[in-house]
């Protein structure tokens, strides 16, 4: 009972997960595009004496680019970055910060990202100088628009989890864009001015109410699970992730409310963001797409219309994982069956070349 009340009082207190992150290095060190690079240096080694091709992690905007590395060691497991690693490949990861006011997304597809792929070329030095992407949510929308707009990059496939690529699928933007559509979003976009974007506050109880059945069963969920260490870990390391999570810059939120919400130009496939023209449909790298029915966030069909959209891929490859949101890239679900397929899909790429 004593030992129940201590755990009890550490996770009221938010000490009771270790605040670890898989060993790493940073690579470079630029405004907005901190890359690091993850393994020991007997496994980066490793990596480039096997031509291992990397894997560089995009993170969508709004969240820290800790999504890729949640609670490592743990049992059932939360950390992307150990399952590259154990698979072999040197993971590297871009870290946005926080954005300024001014950013839009071409800032990312058309700088920040092109950096890092090009840092982490130069930091591996081996095998066929090329990467594959991996993007989570938006993460998996900046990794698209960097394979479309910047087609001399070598970049050998895009992994997508849990990415909207057609807004009009998503039941909660339908209603926003029959709203808006008349006006071009002009109204909301007024606000989102006046604002300088949409503040982290805002944001982070956005992705809470998404799971509001998981914040309401907390107290109880705690109680059942003090003598389950990982599943306390894990549920407070969530926590901290989620309270983490920036704003979006007045910029960037206007691009989506505008661009993607009302206009849906992903769904149409060429987008027109900061005067540049990005159209999806030219990407002719492989491309693998995860998505779930019960996915709160992103549907189904907005995450598997790539199958539709990227008409000028060499393969396009849908997978079905039913989980959360973040569940799709962290946990048991991402363990049992995202990760095998993301490591199925990178070792047919090795085939396929041979």
């Amino acid at each position: 009972m004593l030992s129940d009340l201590r755990t009890l009082a550490r996770v009221l207190r938010d000490d009771y997960a270790p605040r670890t992150a898989t060993e790493s290095v940073t690579v470079s060190d630029r405004p907005h595009g901190r890359l690091r690079r993850y393994g020991t240096r007997g496994q980066f080694d490793a990596a480039r004496e096997a031509g291992a091709v990397p894997v560089v992690l995009v993170p969508p905007l709004a969240v820290p680019a800790s999504c890729y590395d949640l609670a490592p060691g743990v049992d059932p497991a939360n950390s992307v970055v150990e399952f590259l690693l154990s698979t072999g490949t040197i993971p590297y990861v871009v870290d946005f910060g926080h954005a300024a006011r001014r950013l839009g997304f071409e800032d990312y597809f058309d700088g920040f990202v092109p950096r890092a792929i090009a840092d982490a070329i130069g930091d591996f030095r081996a095998g066929s100088d090329a990467v594959d992407l991996l993007g989570w949510s938006l993460g998996g929308t900046l990794s698209l628009l960097t394979a479309a707009h910047r087609r001399d990059l070598p970049i050998r496939s895009i992994i997508t989890v849990g990415t909207p690529l057609n807004y009009s699928k998503m039941p909660m933007y339908a209603a926003v864009r029959s709203v808006l559509a008349p006006t071009d979003g002009k109204p909301i976009d007024y606000v989102l001015k006046a604002l300088g974007g949409i503040p982290a506050p805002l944001v982070q109880l956005s992705y809470r109410a998404t799971a509001w059945q998981r914040e309401l069963r907390k107290p109880k969920y705690i109680l059942d699970s003090l003598d389950d260490h990982d599943a306390l870990v894990r549920m407070q390391v969530i926590d901290r992730f989620q309270d983490a999570m920036p704003g979006y810059s007045g910029k960037l939120s206007e691009q989506m409310l505008v661009n993607l919400v009302v206009r849906n130009e992903v769904g149409e496939g060429v987008l027109h963001l900061g005067g540049h023209t990005v159209d999806l449909r030219a990407i002719s790298a492989p491309v693998f797409l995860v998505g779930s029915h019960r996915d709160a966030i992103v549907s189904h069909a907005a995450a598997r219309y790539g199958e539709k959209l990227l008409t000028s891929s060499s393969h396009v490859e849908f997978h079905t994982v039913e989980s959360s949101h973040l569940g799709l890239l962290t946990g048991a679900d991402a363990q049992a069956h995202t990760w095998p397929a993301i490591a199925a899909f990178r070792e047919s790429l090795v085939t396929s070349l041979a």
